[in-house]
């Protein structure tokens, strides 16, 4: 990836980067964790598989956000922080609200929840969630299903136990 076409990139993508960090940390630290992640992006663009751009960058911004997290959580800043950020309100949280389905996606493991939300919330294909997550399609295709299969279970369980 040349100069243009980085810049191309992050033009086109940082709201979507932005979108992603402010659902899973606090909001002050949205526009600094943005800049930290184009720069690694910009120092590892040979990297980057062509059209999985944005998977790509959603990929640098997982490993940010843990790595921000870490730094809080050694401050001594103690967030109940996991992929469902508590810190600053989730695209889960604003979109599924007090429903049965808040309580089935918070009893998820953070694993699923990471892989419905990345489908869900940033729209992203199994091969995109792939890229983010550096796991195969196939995998991903996998991990998907059983994620969904364990949703379902929950609420269904939820149902039952409201009879």
């Amino acid at each position: 990836m040349n100069q243009q076409e980085f810049v191309a990139t992050f033009r086109s993508h940082l709201p979507a980067v932005s979108k992603y960090l402010a659902r899973r940390v606090e909001r002050s630290d949205v526009e600094d964790l943005a800049a930290d992640i184009f720069e690694i992006a910009w120092r590892k663009r040979a990297s980057c598989p062509t059209g999985m751009e944005l998977a790509w960058l959603y990929k640098i911004a997982g490993f940010v956000v843990a790595n921000h997290r870490r730094k809080v959580s050694r401050r001594g800043l103690n967030f109940a922080l996991n992929d469902t950020d508590a810190a600053a309100p989730s695209a889960e949280d604003l979109a599924i609200g007090t429903s049965g389905v808040s309580a089935a996606f918070a009893g998820l493991q953070a694993s699923d929840r990471q892989l419905l939300s990345l489908l869900v919330f940033e729209s992203l294909s199994v091969k995109e969630i792939s890229v983010a997550l550096g796991i195969s399609e196939n995998t991903a295709s996998q991990r998907l299903k059983r994620a969904r299969e364990r949703l379902a279970k929950k609420l269904q369980d939820q149902m039952s136990d409201n009879e």
